[in-house]
């Protein structure tokens, strides 16, 4: 009986073989409205989805050691900063790991503040109250942030929040703990300072990353210019580029308004594409906040190098006193040494000329012996105060 062979198509087991091999990961996706969807996706579909390439979507990779970074590219911000790895576009953000204890709380911050529609209810509440700030609610909806950079706004508030709690946890089991050692030096108390000295060494390098970060941002008006992506898209859509102020906020549900505000205070309110002013107050503000951070685990560290330093003094003090009572019990056994030496001289049985009519001679030298070291060792102590 013959047996019956079926041929797979090589494009079947091409895409079996993608679905076999392709690693899924929680993303939350939260819009302009601030709603959140939870959505299973593998990195090639993310890449797709917001038009990014893979090296990019790397450094958010968990299992790879990628120093803290804000890439800024066409369409999206690229956010690695320690646990909050996100994607942030013009009109969403897609934060990884949401059901991990650290994002939980950046997620529920980013669907209270991303929404506009509290902010745009009370401003008109405000102004029906009172007409006379219609023209200041004007030109404050003007300079209101963009979408992303409200996004960005949580997440560099949550990492400068979280590295400073961290910090003053660690100031909080530091400095009790050195109090401690200097009080009693003991191998227990040693070894939880070295403990707590690696783990702020670890802490100040995290620090020290975003901190880096951020001031390479503030050094370079290019970077933070790309990451206006509000602006580049609204220039990408209009028809002449620059012309007017761009429109920050395509998919709120009162562009018509804004619009026409826009076209009214076209001739004063013009945005060049290099202006960054924004941007450089808002990253600013963070440093300051970031730098403060490093600020206290650096005197942290000195007040650690302090305490060594005493330490290593007592030390010192006590190895002196372990040499004095080193020389103090070699003259002893010097001392000591006479005694043996005399002991064997008037022990000897040879016949000496000066043993006969000097009887007063052993009695003499026996005192002179027994006195002098007493004699010595008043001196020393007299010396030693």
């Amino acid at each position: 009986m013959a047996r019956e062979v079926y041929l797979v198509p090589i494009e079947t087991q091409v895409a079996s073989l993608k679905k076999k091999t392709a690693v899924t990961t929680n993303w939350i996706s939260i819009d302009a409205k601030g709603q959140g969807e939870i959505i299973d996706v593998d990195k090639y579909a993310i890449m797709r989805r917001v038009q990014i390439h893979a090296r990019d979507l790397r450094i958010l990779d968990p299992l790879l050691s990628y120093p803290s970074t804000i890439l800024g590219r066409e369409k999206v911000i690229v956010l690695n900063l320690e646990h909050i790895k996100a994607i942030i576009t013009a009109d969403e953000v897609l934060l990884r790991d949401p059901f991990d204890d650290n994002v939980i709380p950046i997620v529920a911050e980013l669907k209270r503040r991303l929404p506009q529609d509290n902010l745009t209810s009370q401003g008109q509440g405000e102004e029906e109250e009172n007409p006379g700030l219609r023209n200041d609610m004007d030109t404050g909806e003007e300079n209101e942030f963009p979408f992303e950079f409200r996004a960005l706004e949580v997440a560099l508030e949550a990492i400068c929040s979280f590295l400073d709690a961290r910090t003053r946890e660690l100031e909080t089991d530091t400095y009790p703990a050195l109090d401690e050692l200097t009080s009693m030096i003991s191998s227990r108390n040693l070894d939880r300072v070295r403990k707590l000295k690696s783990a702020m060494t670890r802490l100040t390098n995290r620090v020290q990353k975003v901190r880096d970060e951020l001031e390479q941002l503030l050094d370079d008006d290019d970077d933070m210019a790309d990451l206006y992506l509000s602006r580049k898209l609204a220039g990408a859509s209009s028809p002449v580029s620059g012309s007017g102020a761009p429109n920050w906020y395509p998919s709120s549900p009162t562009i018509g308004s804004k619009i026409s505000r826009t076209s009214r205070a076209s001739a004063v309110t013009v945005q060049e594409d290099n202006d960054v002013e924004e941007l450089e107050m808002l990253l600013e503000a963070y440093f300051m906040q970031i730098d403060s951070t490093l600020n206290k685990l650096t005197t942290l560290r000195e007040y650690i190098d302090d305490t060594e330093d005493y330490i290593n003094i007592q030390l010192d003090n006590h190895r002196n006193q372990l040499i004095q009572l080193e020389l103090f019990l070699s003259s002893g056994t010097v001392c000591l040494s006479i005694y043996s030496l005399v002991a064997a001289i008037f022990g000897m049985n040879i016949p000496y000329t000066w043993k006969e009519g000097h009887g007063y001679m052993f009695k003499w030298v026996c005192t002179r012996v027994w006195l002098g070291p007493e004699v010595k060792a008043i001196v020393h102590e007299d010396a030693s105060k």
